[in-house]
């Protein structure tokens, strides 16, 4: 409660002057609202903020944002509300919510479009799709366009058209000052560079404009084998990925299916007529027999619709993850020894698979690290009800422990719900994590944006 005494004496104060602007967009606990505001996709996330501001525009940004700095309040900012950390809502602070700021403007003639930082990656699909284009995004629709880009952005186009943060045009910014600033290759761009990567450190993004490209009509979806096989077909899935051509998308998944049967899954999306993914496919697919091929063709939305199922909002989510060069046989073993113990249900193992045109990008041009990983290996421990945490927080660990000796190094923050500074240090390497700190210093000295994966200031230890 120490923390929050000094916001409690003003809270009357504070909450005429943001009344004043923001009206029935302003949500005080008991208020009406209040509760469904402050939820979001991990249901471990239980805090109460004092105030929360729902935004319309940037000068509504501008002027919360004012408010916080001048009253020397904790800050949280929520745009889809989908990061693993909670970091989008904050205990006994302000609260800034996005999720009202839904403008989308495309052009496809120039091949871009523009959305604010309340879009998520369905509503931004549905409008760039409707004239045949898309950039690389998340692949769960309610994914926010705003973490997913600051981080870096993996998606099933990376691989064709890079990270998403690698077709960011320009970002609008608001800092800690209150400025309203551009970032660009042309303008700022230091800051244009920190914010592909550097997640929210730097300020408040509302608004990103991205390059779209063509997308159609695409051949994908799920082929499941059953855990016998498991060994197998991650060997089999290693080796083709490291040749697969750019227009494949695949993901590899130990997960548990409606039946309780453990099951080893192949997600893949391959951008191109049906028989000549197929084709592609051939390699990956040939000496198995699957319980279900559900392959198909189909609209880039609904392989984008997949995940969700596996996904769905209000369970309690931990994960960790770390990065792999190739799975060798031993990874493996442990990885399918480890996963048939794990105990809940919804919890499953990724090989995100990276390469293709994101891993020949320079690794200088962005904050970015390990493009040039093989796989991004997340553990998504999900459960219901906090009387299991401990055991599933506890399996998460010993999962992430075991694979450490296979690890190439290094981590996403994005999927990771660890944030001490020695570890977020990790995520970027020490060259990254240095010029990082620099822009810090002279964009949030006093590190006013912190509910973030954390780039400390230098006049702070870390």
């Amino acid at each position: 409660m120490a923390q929050a005494t000094p916001l409690i004496k003003d809270l009357a104060k504070i909450s005429e002057k943001l009344r004043a602007g923001f009206g029935r967009d302003l949500l005080r606990p008991g208020d009406d609202g209040y509760d469904a505001a402050r939820k979001i996709h991990n249901g471990m996330i239980d805090r109460f903020p004092a105030l929360i501001v729902r935004c319309g525009d940037a000068s509504d940004v501008i002027q919360a944002v004012n408010v916080a700095r001048e009253h020397g309040l904790l800050l949280s900012v929520l745009g889809g509300g989908h990061g693993v950390t909670g970091f989008a809502v904050c205990d006994q602070g302000l609260m800034i919510d996005l999720s009202r700021m839904k403008a989308i403007h495309v052009d496809p003639t120039l091949g871009t479009a523009r959305a604010e930082g309340g879009v998520t990656w369905g509503e931004l699909d549905r409008e760039t799709l409707a004239v045949g284009m898309a950039t690389t995004g998340g692949i769960e629709r309610t994914t926010g366009i705003a973490g997913l880009t600051l981080a870096g952005g993996y998606g099933f186009l990376m691989r064709k058209h890079g990270l998403t943060c690698d077709n960011l045009i320009s970002a609008d910014i608001v800092t800690a000052d209150g400025r309203l600033l551009r970032a660009s290759a042309e303008e700022n761009a230091d800051l244009f560079w920190g914010v592909r990567g550097g997640g929210g450190n730097f300020g408040i993004v509302t608004s990103f404009e991205y390059r779209i490209h063509e997308v159609g009509p695409v051949y994908g979806g799920l082929v499941i084998y059953p855990m016998d096989q498991a060994r197998e077909r991650i060997r089999r899935y290693d080796e083709f990925v490291a040749t697969a051509p750019d227009n494949l998308g695949p993901l590899l998944i130990l997960g548990t299916l409606p039946d309780g049967t453990r099951a080893v899954i192949f997600l893949l999306c391959y951008f191109g007529p049906a028989e000549e993914g197929k084709r592609c496919m051939e390699p990956l697919l040939s000496g198995g027999t699957p319980i279900a091929n559900q392959l198909a063709p189909m609209p880039y939305e609904s392989v984008q619709s997949i995940v969700e199922r596996f996904n769905p909002r209000g369970l309690r989510n931990y994960w960790k993850t770390s990065f792999m060069d190739r799975v060798v046989d031993d990874a493996a073993s442990v990885m399918v020894e480890k996963f048939q113990i794990s105990p809940s249900p919804y919890t499953h193992v990724v090989l995100y698979t990276l390469g293709g045109a994101m891993a020949r990008v320079d690794p200088d041009v962005t904050a970015i690290e390990n493009r040039r990983a093989r796989h991004a290996l997340l553990t998504v421990g999900m459960w219901d009800g906090a009387s299991a945490d401990e055991t599933n927080i506890g399996w998460v660990r010993g999962f992430a422990s075991s694979m450490e000796d296979f690890s190439s190094g290094g981590f996403y923050v994005n999927f990771d719900s660890d944030t001490p500074v020695d570890r977020v240090r990790l995520a970027y390497g020490a060259a990254k994590y240095s010029k990082l700190r620099l822009l810090k210093d002279k964009y949030d000295p006093t590190n006013f944006f912190r509910l973030n994966h954390n780039i400390r200031p230098t006049n702070e230890p870390g």
